[in-house]
């Protein structure tokens, strides 16, 4: 069993930007895939970002690419989320999930994730 915690999210104005973090309580974060979601009221969660277990692999939503950034520190068991020139429809609860592979890839599919945090809400007013 993995928990993550997120934390990092709030309330930010247009253009602004917020660092989400999720930790990770495994002695093996190095062997998961960490992806970021979003899920918005009345929508379905989508991924945002994910990242292989090494860091060296990334993607993007093409709604996020060249505005969020993932990355991960797996001495400290934390994956991040840094959201620049944030747009109102960024507005969602945040969730970062882990998925134990052995392949160094993403993992970009709600369905292939066993673990998830419990959110972070990221508000971010025009």
């Amino acid at each position: 069993q993995v928990q993550l915690v997120e934390s990092g999210g709030g309330l930010v104005q247009a253009g602004g930007s917020l660092r989400l973090s999720c930790a990770a309580s495994t002695r093996t974060f190095s062997s998961y895939a960490m992806g970021w979601f979003r899920q918005a009221p009345g929508k379905e969660r989508n991924v945002v970002a994910a990242i292989s277990k090494s860091g060296s692999r990334t993607y993007y939503a093409d709604s996020v690419k060249g505005r969020f950034t993932i990355s991960r520190d797996n001495a400290k068991n934390t994956v991040y989320l840094q959201m620049d020139s944030l747009k109102p429809e960024d507005t969602a609860v945040y969730y970062c999930a882990a998925a134990q592979i052995g392949v160094d890839t993403m993992v970009v599919a709600v369905y292939e994730y066993p673990y998830w945090g419990q959110g972070t809400q990221v508000t971010v007013s025009s």
